[in-house]
């Protein structure tokens, strides 16, 4: 629906933690299931992809909130497939801060297509090591 959506919005802020609990109907506060609920899994990530896509062709900005944004492993995922604003907690914006300084826009490009390409968020997190 982002397509539609783009129309009455100004821009997208996607929160990852919600996002991530009903893509995998996983309750992220539950005693055993939570630590399944990874934000990098390739479902969670191709929402975002088709989010950022429709914003984009209607000139919207998308922002990320929530734990993914902090994630070193999704920092470059993120930014590769186009998303425009990371919103982090204060403690955590100089890591952010001094990764994506030292990121390349074409690998984060390829990274983002190989984590697009994966069939669970462990296969995108090993594209990072982590």
């Amino acid at each position: 629906m982002a397509d539609a959506l783009a129309a009455e919005c100004d821009f997208f802020s996607v929160g990852t933690n919600d996002l991530t609990q009903y893509t995998m109907a996983i309750d992220r506060t539950h005693p055993t299931l939570a630590a399944r609920a990874d934000g990098l899994h390739p479902a969670v990530l191709r929402l975002i992809d088709l989010t950022v896509k429709a914003a984009h062709a209607a000139g919207r900005w998308v922002g990320v909130c929530g734990e993914l944004g902090a994630d070193p492993a999704a920092v470059p995922i993120l930014i590769g497939l186009g998303v425009d604003e990371l919103s982090v907690s204060a403690p955590a914006i100089p890591s952010v801060k001094a990764q994506v300084r030292g990121l390349s826009m074409e690998r984060c490009k390829e990274r983002a297509r190989a984590a697009l390409a994966c069939a669970t968020a462990a296969e995108v997190r090993a594209l990072s090591g982590g």
